[in-house]
């Protein structure tokens, strides 16, 4: 399966190649012996010139460096990483053995964290990220723009061949010609369809200034707002605690002029937005954005999920850390052999051998906290979409986490505990610092 995709993907760059060259230029060999309507030198300069565009952004949107995390990187609000870490929400990546920066995630197939990540594009064999989303933009512009000129010239032709169809066969178009023109006209009208439907959800993301996987995540925090006021605002996480649910806007929307000038680079020349060799954005940059405010500055994005609550440390778990309060409306006697079923829960695993060290998938964990009875009642046993918790949970599109190039295991597990080597360096870093 690894080999087949690997395979596909290898493929992808050529199959896009063939389709602009296909598109571009035998197009062209059509018009010009046509003899209903022959191709016009207006014509001509139009269909060369927007393909040259869309091979110049499309280069660039397979070749620049997505970015990486500089080394030794690390979160200048000293508050809100203080705060994460206290509520488990630490951006800790295992595989990078690293911090990771706001909106940034690992991607499986580059193999590293990526800033302002928005997804593993496969036709471009190359990630979507605060460095190539202007260049994919411009590619997806371009596109949309020469595929739908080029619409209009078949349109054209396509209606004299449909007007001399009566005609006797020797005085219209031959055989060969009407089949590649046929051929030219769904090809072309199905890839107009197919971009101009991800240029508009690009653009509606350039103009919200999120991310695929930040929208990803707004639908999901959305679906836990909804279980949370079925159960009394909270959700059960692992335990045996609550975790109470509160909405949290979006930081990152910062108005529509904000947003578009921060994807495309930060410039604010409109001229330049259009321009296929303007600059790559500063690498500088990327770690760091503006937000609006509408949030507390200790609390970061994405909200607290509670199938990614890090377990609490193993002499915290006693009857002190579970809360037996009766959101659900249920006599207090459930509440107290769901207790019981957990606290025996923490000491098998207490019995467990030393060497597993990585958490267990939430499915197997919700397994030991709970029975089928208090799954349904969380709302993970009777909806097949939730079951098994975000590493299975799919949005309105039928899409999860790791369908946009993200490396679900990384990202779902990123509260593992920072190595305490680190930890020492970073608190003999701060008693350094002048007071």
């Amino acid at each position: 399966m690894l080999c087949s995709s690997f395979s596909v993907s290898r493929l992808a760059i050529p199959a896009v190649c063939t389709l602009i060259a296909f598109l571009a230029y035998t197009s062209q060999i059509f018009f010009l012996y046509f003899e209903d309507a022959p191709l016009k030198e207006d014509e001509v300069w139009r269909i060369n010139i927007l393909a040259i565009c869309i091979w110049i952004c499309y280069y660039r949107a397979c070749t620049v460096d997505p970015g990486r995390v500089p080394i030794g990187w690390m979160p200048s609000d000293r508050k809100r990483l203080e705060a994460d870490r206290a509520s488990g929400r630490q951006r800790w990546c295992r595989r990078c053995e690293a911090y990771k920066p706001p909106r940034a995630h690992h991607c499986k197939t580059c193999g590293r964290c990526i800033p302002k990540m928005d997804h593993h594009c496969p036709w471009t064999s190359n990630c979507v990220s605060h460095f190539t989303f202007p260049h994919f933009v411009r590619f997806l512009f371009y596109a949309v723009v020469g595929i739908a000129y080029l619409e209009t010239r078949l349109w054209e032709r396509a209606s004299k061949v449909w007007g001399s169809r009566h005609l006797p066969s020797y005085l219209g178009p031959s055989m060969g010609q009407i089949g590649h023109l046929f051929i030219l006209f769904i090809t072309n009208s199905l890839t107009l369809f197919a971009l101009s439907l991800l240029l508009l959800r690009t653009l509606w993301s350039l103009g919200s200034n999120t991310t695929t996987i930040e929208s990803w995540e707004i639908e999901r925090h959305e679906t836990l707002l909804r279980r949370a006021r079925r159960l009394g605002g909270s959700l059960p996480g692992p335990g045996g605690i609550n975790v109470h649910i509160t909405k949290q806007e979006f930081p990152y929307d910062i108005g529509i002029w904000s947003n578009i000038k921060a994807g495309m680079g930060g410039s604010a020349n409109v001229l330049s937005w259009f321009w296929p060799l303007a600059r790559t954005p500063d690498r500088s940059t990327g770690l760091e954005f503006e937000e609006n405010g509408f949030e507390d500055p200790s609390v970061s994005w994405p909200p607290p999920d509670p199938d990614r609550i890090p377990l609490p440390p193993r002499d915290q778990r006693d009857g002190s850390m579970y809360d037996i309060t009766d959101t659900s409306g249920t006599s207090g006697h459930i509440d107290v052999e769901a207790f019981n079923r957990r606290k025996e829960a923490d000491l098998r695993r207490r019995r467990a051998p030393a060497e597993i060290k990585r958490r267990k998938p939430f499915h197997v964990r919700l397994e030991e906290y709970s029975d089928d009875s208090s799954d349904a009642e969380a709302g993970t046993g009777s909806n097949d979409d939730s079951e098994h918790g975000e590493e299975g949970w799919k949005n309105s599109e039928g899409e999860r986490l790791r369908d946009f190039g993200v490396d679900e295991e990384a990202e779902f597990y990123d509260e593992e505990d920072i190595p305490l080597a680190l930890l020492i360096q970073q608190r003999a870093k701060r008693q350094h610092l002048p007071q």
